[in-house]
């Protein structure tokens, strides 16, 4: 089979898909993505760059669809490229939203298209207005309705696609849903597992918590309001005061990933490192790790906390559960789709600072209770997102031509 990966970045949620495949020497297995580093073994990565940016005189609700078109324009030339060398797919499969699957049906017509769809905009019930302190006024709720333009172009050309999570596909127009099937990408459980007794310790950052016996953790991509910073910060101070022998432990990088930054440049973390009474010797910035040093972080962890909007689901939250960690999570959906609260992580309200530190010293005052929780928040992660089990049904999907991915 020849299959033809495409996404901006590398290798993105097509890492063990991609590497399985090219495994197979039946297969030939190419990747499009304008990411210059890394590299899979048997993967050919072949780049593509948009021929310009996007006009700042376009108006700003299509920007994001100009956007999307020049990445679509960028990916057909690499694909003339790629059929004038002989290759042409039997698969497609792209991540949809920035544009590199636009026009695939137009230059690979016998292909078939499958999509991976992450998320649909609203306006209202999700991420948009979930914050009552942050209204959206009429010109954001135009825009977010047109930002849905290149997803939709690709809900009609792709034979099907995929979600990650059922409050995912929810997200999308009722009368499309059928086209896409709920697979989550899956979670290595062989990688994050459990470590009982583990001490933090990495030498790499300066740090060494080898004499700590509570650890408070939090892992993200951006630093925002999107993933509960704020919040989570406010809580993390709380925590110090209640518990003077605690420390907070927080891997991701300062941007902002998801939402919109400050207006006065400043960064998050900079805003709430002014605003808080925090013991910056008990609370470690380790900017992003290695996959190694991150599941240390996550194995010495005695309260992994994780927040987020009514969004997407982050693999990080996943990835500790696997890791047998005790979720403090907000009780949105996505989080709620995968915790049911007491049973395999603890529930709150994403908006109270207070609740946050008072259920982390519910976990860390309980740790014999606590204990099963844990245990079933790995199993859960065991039974329905092992990589082990989903990867193969991915190989099947991708095997029978799509013939069995719809309706899910």
């Amino acid at each position: 089979m020849r299959i033809l990966f495409l996404h901006s970045n590398f290798p993105a949620q097509f890492r063990h898909i991609a590497t399985a495949l090219a495994k197979d020497p039946n297969n030939q297995v190419v990747f499009g993505t304008t990411r210059r580093e890394g590299s899979l073994p048997g993967v050919h990565k072949v780049l593509y760059q948009e021929s310009r940016a996007v006009h700042p005189e376009t108006h700003h609700y299509v920007r994001p669809l100009e956007g999307a078109v020049l990445q679509g324009q960028a990916v057909y030339r690499m694909a003339q490229k790629l059929k004038a060398q002989g290759f042409v797919p039997d698969v497609v499969f792209g991540h949809s939203g920035w544009g590199p699957t636009l026009f695939i049906k137009d230059i690979f017509p016998q292909a078939k298209l499958l999509c991976y769809f992450e998320w649909f905009y609203h306006a209202h019930g999700s991420d948009a207005d979930f914050d009552p302190t942050d209204p959206l006024d009429a010109d954001n709720e135009i825009r977010i309705r047109v930002k849905n333009a290149p997803i939709l172009l690709d809900l009609v050309s792709c034979d099907a696609g995929l979600a990650p999570t059922q409050w995912q596909r929810q997200q999308f127009p009722i009368e499309l849903q059928s086209k896409i099937k709920v697979m989550h990408d899956g979670v290595d459980t062989s990688f994050f597992q459990p470590n009982p007794g583990a001490k933090l310790v990495l030498p790499s950052v300066g740090l060494d918590l080898s004499h700590v016996e509570e650890v408070v953790t939090y892992a993200t991509r951006g630093m925002e309001p999107y993933r509960g910073f704020p919040q989570f910060m406010e809580a993390a101070a709380l925590t110090q005061q209640r518990r003077p022998n605690c420390h907070v432990v927080v891997v991701g990088d300062d941007r902002v990933a998801y939402g919109k930054a400050l207006p006065d440049g400043k960064t998050y973390k900079q805003l709430m490192l002014e605003k808080l009474p925090l013991d910056l010797s008990r609370l470690h910035f380790t900017g992003s790790l290695p996959y190694q040093q991150y599941l240390q972080v996550l194995q010495a962890s005695s309260a992994h906390i994780y927040l987020t909007r009514p969004f997407v689901l982050s693999w990080s939250m996943l990835e500790a559960m696997a890791t047998g960690c005790l979720v403090v999570g907000s009780s949105t959906a996505p989080v709620q789709e995968v915790i049911q609260d007491g049973k395999n992580g603890l529930l709150v309200d994403f908006f109270s600072p207070q609740a946050i530190a008072e259920r982390v010293d519910e976990a860390l005052d309980h740790p014999n209770r606590m204990a099963s929780v844990r245990a079933k928040a790995r199993r859960t992660i065991q039974t329905q997102y092992d990589l082990a089990r989903l990867l193969p049904q991915h190989l099947q999907c991708l095997g029978e031509g799509f013939g069995k991915m719809c309706p899910t």
